[in-house]
């Protein structure tokens, strides 16, 4: 068994994922375990397994990240402490963090698994495919060490109004689906009535492309919009849709229908998700990080793993920090302390459940 580095498996993470490889990246990943005598396994869907079982019954425990980035392809380079490149925060320092927390702590009791998606920028596949029995779960992604127990959704849908062509010399023998388009888009900002959450704050809803019409000379009989959806709990995908749907058809004007169809996907929306903050999760793990409990900025697929178990989303690097963007940006970057001091408390956290 090798000594594992959690750095040096960082460095070359992020030289492997400025090539956008994840099958180079999941090969990695998995002769890193099985030279730190670990079996791993790849599934149908890509995910990488690996499970440590203790003798005794006890909690089980999940670990989850990804190994898939986004553009703008970064190379890799060294800034002093600091660790530059494509996926660096996002999520290879969470995923370092945790690959360390996992070959350091043999579990006296329960079962702890190392669950590493393919596909989580994209459409979650990975994810979706899992079947984990978990008592707990922690999501790696850059929360500045904060133990962010709360997440919005996100789902996307689109919004068509439907009208009736004619000559655009006599617009009044038909029904203008572009002039429609201004009190249905007015609409939006009236459709969230209740009471924010109490972590979260308010949904958003956020209407992103539009189009509109086939010929210059003609009324156009359709147009339609995408909306973007960050949704607070406890909102599913198919009941915002249902009563979005209603609200925008009572403020259409005469003769414009409208029809709101969610994006088409084989996986589930990503929905939001609330772990109470006094959980044994939630204290452990802040105790350990000394970080913040709030909610997370972005969606993940802690969405999934929330059904079956408390969630949390945890790691080092941030979103963006006081220059800019950093995930998914020219600039990204992880701080090497960062990532050794997740995995210290992820490890302290790991062995408060399984020792």
């Amino acid at each position: 068994m090798s000594e594992f580095d959690p750095i040096v498996f960082l460095e070359r993470a992020v030289q492997t994922s400025s090539h956008e490889s994840v099958s180079e990246m999941r090969a990695l990943l998995v002769g890193t375990l099985e030279s730190a005598g670990v079996e791993a396994t790849v599934d149908d869907a890509g995910n990488v397994l690996a499970e440590r079982v203790g003798p005794e019954d006890g909690p089980r425990v999940v670990l989850n990240t990804h190994i898939d980035t986004v553009p703008p392809h970064v190379p890799f380079s060294r800034e002093g402490d600091r660790i530059c490149g494509r996926g660096s925060c996002d999520a290879k320092g969470p995923l370092a963090a945790f690959l360390a927390a996992f070959l350091a702590v043999e579990p006296d009791r329960g079962q702890l698994t190392f669950a590493i998606t393919p596909d989580e920028e994209t459409d979650s596949a990975g994810a979706a495919a899992l079947s984990i029995d978990a008592d707990a779960v922690i999501v790696g992604e850059p929360t500045g060490l904060d133990v962010c127990n709360a997440g919005r959704g996100r789902f996307q849908g689109r919004v068509t109004l439907h009208g009736e062509n004619a000559h655009a010399a006599h617009p009044e023998a038909g029904v203008n689906a572009i002039s429609g388009l201004s009190p249905i888009l007015s609409a939006l900002s009236t459709f969230d009535t209740r009471d924010p959450h109490p972590e979260l704050g308010s949904p958003t809803l956020t209407p992103t492309t539009i189009e509109g019409g086939t010929a210059t000379n003609q009324i156009p009989a359709q147009s339609s919009f995408v909306i973007d959806r960050r949704s607070v709990p406890p909102e599913g995908a198919d009941a915002f849709r249902a009563s979005l749907e209603t609200h925008l058809r009572d403020s259409a004007p005469k003769g414009i229908e409208v029809d709101v169809s969610l994006a088409e996907r084989d996986t589930p929306f990503l929905e939001a998700f609330s772990t109470p903050g006094d959980s044994e999760l939630v204290e452990t793990l802040q105790k350990a990080s000394g970080g913040e409990v709030r909610p997370f900025g972005a969606a993940t697929e802690a969405s999934y793993f929330a059904q079956i178990a408390p969630t949390v989303v945890f790691g080092p690097g941030v979103l963006s920090d006081e220059e800019g963007a950093v995930a998914h940006g020219p600039r990204e970057y992880v701080n090497e302390n960062e990532v050794t001091a997740a995995g210290d408390a992820v490890t302290e956290t790991l062995r408060r459940f399984l020792d």
